[in-house]
């Protein structure tokens, strides 16, 4: 078993035939729910953390196979999804909406996310832009919960 392999693909969870994105924030989601339900901040944290380690071996993997993104490479999924959950906070309705907004933001990647994916080269912006989709999606989430608090 490489190592490596192991962590830029979430525990293998990058090699699912169909979707391998979601399939890895689905993984990310499943490993996070203990740390943010013990602290947020070490949530994020971790995701920073992990999110470093990942640009430097992504670069590694990307020089060796001289490739750009593969598909099977979901560790920034992983950075973006601890973002948007350590934004978002705990609770049935944050993890559902910071999933399915961290997701929209990854698939679609509107305004500055798109640029970061489009010209930052390198683990930079493969992390780079899930990192900000998880910004987003935590904060909208976060919005989604506050409004949905105030109205019942």
């Amino acid at each position: 078993m490489d190592a490596r392999e192991c962590f830029l693909t979430v525990f293998y969870a990058g090699k699912f035939p169909k979707g391998p994105g979601t399939a890895g924030s689905v993984v990310a989601l499943l490993l996070g729910l203990p740390i943010l339900y013990a602290s947020p901040n070490t949530l994020f944290l971790s995701a920073l953390l992990i999110g470093l380690i990942a640009i430097k071996q992504i670069d590694i993997y990307e020089q060796e196979h001289n490739t750009h993104d593969p598909k099977h490479i979901v560790i920034d999924e992983l950075v973006g999804m601890w973002i948007a959950m350590a934004v978002a906070g705990w609770g049935w309705l944050s993890l559902i909406a910071s999933f399915v907004f961290f997701r929209l933001f990854d698939i679609y990647k509107p305004s500055l996310i798109g640029t970061i994916d489009a010209k930052v080269t390198n683990g930079l912006g493969v992390v780079g832009d899930d990192a900000l989709a998880g910004l987003l999606g935590g904060l909208c989430a976060l919005l989604l919960v506050h409004f949905v608090n105030l109205l019942f």
